[in-house]
């Protein structure tokens, strides 16, 4: 399997590096109308290679360095020019308002916002695909559920896997008289080099002795479990046997990680809640304005180890409805007019800050469930309880790649979804994972967006 799409992030980042370059020599030769000398090109290098550095944080927030962002032409100017205007910001910054540097390119600047721009949009948009363009291998992708048919769709749409699914092969027929010679027939007309193939399923053992003898023709067996988590960011459900959690889900201690995430909890947690003390007296007068109601609610949640925590929330409803749900699966309470502010710039959230400093919460971690909502889900969502073997936190995965994620309400499908993201965090944590979390988070905040 071509591992190219693995290296994207490092490619998009090697490349804007060196655009960043490029567009600084352009600007200084538009500037100066002449060819910049060495000494007055190294003269703004330092100062720029800097901002590059700030810039590149910028586009990583906002999602410039995620998988299939090359694809995404369509979006790609409008992100970029976003970005673009943050990055303005962040120079003017740097430039006036930090008094470290002799120059202040004010001219240059101007100028060398839109070369970068231009040229980092042609590098998006054309260039990464000429370094990209490989001759695509074709694929058997043996297995069941619906995750193959996501595999199918996602792979042979984008054209960055260098991957074209060429067929799709149900274990569930591997009975079948004939079938296998069929498919071992095809992987030969076919030219298929590599076969993606479900290898924890149940009718497995039959068809193995089928495909041994395709390990002399060259062609490369891959897990389906592996590629659709490079993929798509989560664990596919529908694919997980009890051997994929004795294999992947460990409750060991991991004491140098454990400690450092302890650590960083506490301390930017302080800080945070420290400093949003100063808001609480408006949020005060505005929910007594609104409706002479409480300020808080205080809601049982389960934390790690299916442990009984208590956590503080600003009140955002006419009263607490402690994941009590009508046949409907929604609430019978009403969110107020103040509460809907809260929630859409999540201030309501900021007492479990509190939690995150007494250690009941995490900042980085799936997000803690009402018990009553755990208990329908448990019943109906095969492994739904591995989630709480960590502890929970403010943010994690499923928030920031779950678009859909289920907010007060019984929500089966949208909550499996969910699960498949906690299962990738729980099964990948790691500082960067982390790091990557609570950058993304900013993103989400800083664009206000709804839940």
């Amino acid at each position: 399997m071509s591992k190219f799409y693995r290296k994207e992030p490092l490619v998009l980042l090697l490349g804007d590096a060196f655009f960043f370059l490029v567009a600084l020599w352009l600007s200084l030769a538009l500037r100066s109308l002449e060819v910049p000398s060495q000494d007055f090109f190294l003269e703004h290098l330092l100062p720029f290679s800097l901002l590059f550095v700030a810039w590149v944080i910028v586009f990583y927030i906002g999602g410039l360095y995620e998988k299939h962002t090359v694809i995404l032409k369509s979006k790609l100017p409008q992100t970029l020019a976003t970005t673009q205007i943050t990055n303005s910001v962040v120079a003017v910054i740097f430039f006036y308002f930090v008094p470290f540097f002799s120059i202040a390119p004010k001219t240059l600047l101007f100028i060398y916002l839109f070369v970068s721009f231009a040229l980092i949009l042609f590098w998006r948009t054309y260039g990464y695909f000429v370094i990209g363009r490989r001759r695509p291998h074709n694929v058997i992708l043996i297995g069941s559920g619906e995750e193959m048919k996501e595999l199918l769709n996602e792979v042979n749409n984008n054209p960055i896997y260098n991957l074209n699914v060429v067929s799709l092969v149900d274990l569930n027929r591997a009975d079948e008289h004939g079938f296998w010679d069929e498919i071992v027939s095809r992987v030969y007309s076919e030219d298929v080099s590599i076969i993606a193939i479900d290898l924890a399923h149940e009718n497995i053992e039959p068809v193995l002795p089928h495909l041994y003898n395709l390990i002399f023709s060259k062609v490369s067996f891959v897990d389906m479990h592996k590629i659709y988590e490079d993929i798509f960011d989560r664990v596919p459900l529908s694919l997980l046997r009890y051997n994929w959690f004795l294999e992947n889900i460990s409750t060991t201690p991991h004491a140098a990680y454990d400690a450092l995430k302890r650590l960083m909890d506490i301390t930017v947690s302080f800080i945070l809640f420290i400093g949003s003390l100063a808001f609480y007296p408006f949020i005060y007068l505005a929910i007594k304005l609104n409706d002479g109601g409480p300020l808080f609610i205080s809601q049982d949640r389960i934390g790690e180890n299916n442990r009984l925590i208590k956590i503080l929330k600003f009140r955002t409803m006419t009263g607490n409805d402690e994941g009590k749900y009508g046949s409907d699966g929604t609430s019978s309470l009403r969110i107020t007019k103040v509460g809907s502010y809260l929630r859409k710039f999540r201030i309501d959230e900021l007492p479990q800050l509190w939690s995150v400093l007494k250690g009941d919460l995490s900042l980085i971690g799936p997000r803690p469930e009402l018990p009553s909502l755990i208990k329908h889900y448990s019943q109906e969502i095969p492994y739904y309880n591995v989630r709480h073997l960590i502890k929970p936190g403010l943010s994690g995965w499923a928030q920031i790649y779950h678009a859909e994620h289920p907010h007060h309400k019984v929500a089966m499908f949208e909550t499996k979804k969910k699960l498949s993201y906690d299962l990738y965090y729980i099964k990948n944590r790691s500082y960067l994972l982390d790091l990557k979390i609570a950058l993304r988070t900013i993103k989400i905040l800083l664009s206000i967006a709804g839940r």
